[in-house]
């Protein structure tokens, strides 16, 4: 009986003492500013760290996160991140962060985001979300988790799965995501198959949604 007491003790105490990573990889050493180089003739899985002895407290900072970022036009929203791009100090950091605002039957399309789960909060406004997992038996399927948020109420998107968050109520609504990845992308489903560089040839997309070349065409039309 003690025996099996002890394991059991040892694989809780295991649990719950494990370090929690992100989905980057883990820093090698205290601090990794990003340095924007185009011309380098060097690439990383990262960016590359400037001298140590030449960060600065503002490679650590960002302003402006209360107040709206950059609208998308035709979709009611507009979003603002704050990633290794914009705040060099979070390269090999893990996290990352973004605010995105909803006006009233605003939409943020299925999207995916190819390197981090993302956990979002609701700060004002209704907000119905949800996320879909693919079907275990049936890859023509898919099943939908969704929850209609209100202020204070928080979900998780899996790390790959697409996902939406569309504005129920009357007035502007708004969340912040944080994410744990540097840089965790994103890819908006219907846009990024109707302009792709060099495009999708047009019966791939019209024998993909079951339509006809011309209604792909009106489609690939207005998201251009």
């Amino acid at each position: 009986m003690s025996v099996w007491w002890f394991i059991t003790t040892l694989a809780i105490t295991a649990f719950f003492s494990s370090p929690a990573y992100a989905y980057d990889s883990n820093p090698l050493q205290d601090i990794c500013v990003a340095v924007n180089d185009t011309q380098a003739s060097v690439f990383v899985n990262g960016k590359i760290c400037k001298d140590p002895n030449l960060a600065k407290a503002d490679d650590f900072f960002v302003s402006g996160l209360n107040v709206s970022g950059s609208a998308v036009p035709g979709f009611g929203f507009a979003s603002k991140f704050v990633n290794v791009n914009n705040m060099p100090g979070l390269n090999s950091l893990g996290i990352s962060i973004a605010r995105a605002d909803l006006e009233p039957q605003g939409l943020v399309p299925l999207h995916t985001h190819p390197r981090a789960t993302e956990l979002m909060t609701v700060l004002e406004g209704t907000v119905y979300s949800g996320f879909l997992v693919p079907d275990a038996v049936s890859f023509f399927k898919s099943r939908l988790f969704s929850k209609i948020l209100n202020p204070g109420d928080v979900f998780v998107f899996p790390i790959g799965l697409m996902h939406f968050q569309y504005n129920l109520g009357r007035k502007k609504a708004t969340m912040l995501a944080s994410y744990n990845s540097q840089n965790p992308g994103i890819v908006t489903i219907p846009s990024s198959m109707s302009t792709s560089n060099p495009p999708i040839i047009s019966d791939v997309l019209a024998k993909g949604f079951q339509l006809s070349t011309t209604e792909i065409a009106e489609l690939q039309k207005k998201f251009s």
